[in-house]
């Protein structure tokens, strides 16, 4: 009996059993049909069968994107040609570690954030202290980019490289930047503790 959901010209799909489809996958028309089938049996070697999306495609495009970042940073450093310290200073390196939890925290976290997390991920629940619960939507590039604008611990190595080569570039306005976002995070802990000294009065 033919298939009533053939695929598209140039595409291959998987038979219905498996849980993911190559058309499905964010390379699209522009890699060749035996390079998309490599990734889909990679993915399902690697996934098992899980019903849970794991976008390995996705996941390498993300990976490009960061490595592409990490270049346009560092060729703007070397055009900028400034003096750079052999080693950062310690109060630096506490001070955009502070920073880049904060400003993880409220891409990921924070409600009036959301419509940039949007297009990638759906409301679930608010769970208090500013924040709010999202799911990721989609499947395979668009799953992979709300996995990364909802979890702060992946966001945070994004926000610590930019900070990082925006202190090189730009020293002295990154660390009046940074002090805004450290301000605020030390402003959240003593909001909780007087919420929690609140409730042990009452």
């Amino acid at each position: 009996m033919p298939d009533p959901n053939p695929a598209p010209a140039g595409m291959v799909a998987r038979p219905s059993g498996h849980g993911h489809q190559v058309n499905d996958r964010p390379w699209g028309a522009f890699v060749p049909d035996h390079l998309r089938e490599g990734m889909a049996e990679l993915e399902e070697a690697y996934t098992r069968g899980d019903d849970d999306d794991h976008p390995l495609g996705g996941y390498l495009v993300l990976l490009a994107c960061y490595g592409g970042l990490v270049a346009g940073l560092g060729g703007l450093v070397a055009w900028r040609r400034p003096e750079v310290p052999a080693t950062p200073a310690p109060g630096d390196l506490a001070l955009l570690a502070v920073a880049t939890h904060k400003l993880s925290r409220i891409l990921t976290k924070d409600p009036v954030t959301s419509p940039l997390r949007a297009p990638f991920t759906r409301f679930e629940r608010p769970t208090g202290k500013g924040e709010v619960a999202e799911q990721t939507r989609g499947a395979g590039l668009r799953h992979a980019i709300g996995e990364l604008v909802t979890c702060p611990f992946c966001t945070a190595q994004w926000v610590a490289t930019v900070l990082s080569a925006s202190l090189v570039v730009a020293p002295r306005l990154t660390r009046r930047v940074a002090g805004v976002f450290c301000l605020t995070a030390g402003s959240d802990l003593l909001q909780l503790a007087y919420a929690k000294a609140l409730g042990s009065v009452d």
